[in-house]
């Protein structure tokens, strides 16, 4: 489904978007650095616990040492028996740290998310599911390639890290 946005046009041409039959739906599950500004993104056909502990298991292989720390909301997606396999099998490494219910502004990726809406998805309907998910991957590998970017849209500030 696209997302909507107010929209300024001539009112001779006016921007129509179709409607989508049923809607065919992918999700991202990403996470961002908040020191360097870099993403692990999975798209998958569904957000459930299984694709949370492969996010968690994503991050530790792009970090095969030292301790990652994850910060993110109490969604029940994040409470599970494979999210706690995850825990178990990184013998320490991997430390969770929730946030506060009904406060996305501490969470640095829900500003890339808005980002990623407004360039990607706004008043744009794709001809397919597979064209959505490719323009998705464009964006965060275009990103990937420019931390600087990313640090600056989630609004992370090394001096105040260091």
């Amino acid at each position: 489904m696209p997302t909507l946005k107010a929209m300024w046009s001539p009112e001779d041409r006016q921007v129509m978007i179709p409607p989508p039959a049923q809607p065919t739906k992918r999700y991202g599950i990403e996470a961002v650095n908040y020191h360097t500004g870099e993403t692990v993104v999975l798209i998958r056909r569904r957000k459930r616990r299984r694709e949370t502990a492969e996010l968690l298991e994503a991050l530790l292989e792009k970090h095969p040492t030292g301790t990652v720390y994850v910060a993110w909301d109490s969604s029940n997606t994040h409470e599970d028996d494979e999210v706690e396999a995850v825990l178990r099998a990184a013998a320490g490494r991997l430390v969770l740290l929730y946030l506060p219910t009904y406060s996305p502004w501490l969470n640095s990726i829900e500003m890339l998310w808005r980002h990623f809406r407004r360039a990607v998805t706004h008043c744009e309907l794709f001809p397919t599911i597979k064209a959505l998910v490719a323009a998705a991957y464009v964006f965060y590998e275009r990103y990937n390639r420019r931390p600087r970017d990313v640090v600056s849209i989630i609004g992370s500030d090394r001096a105040e890290i260091t």
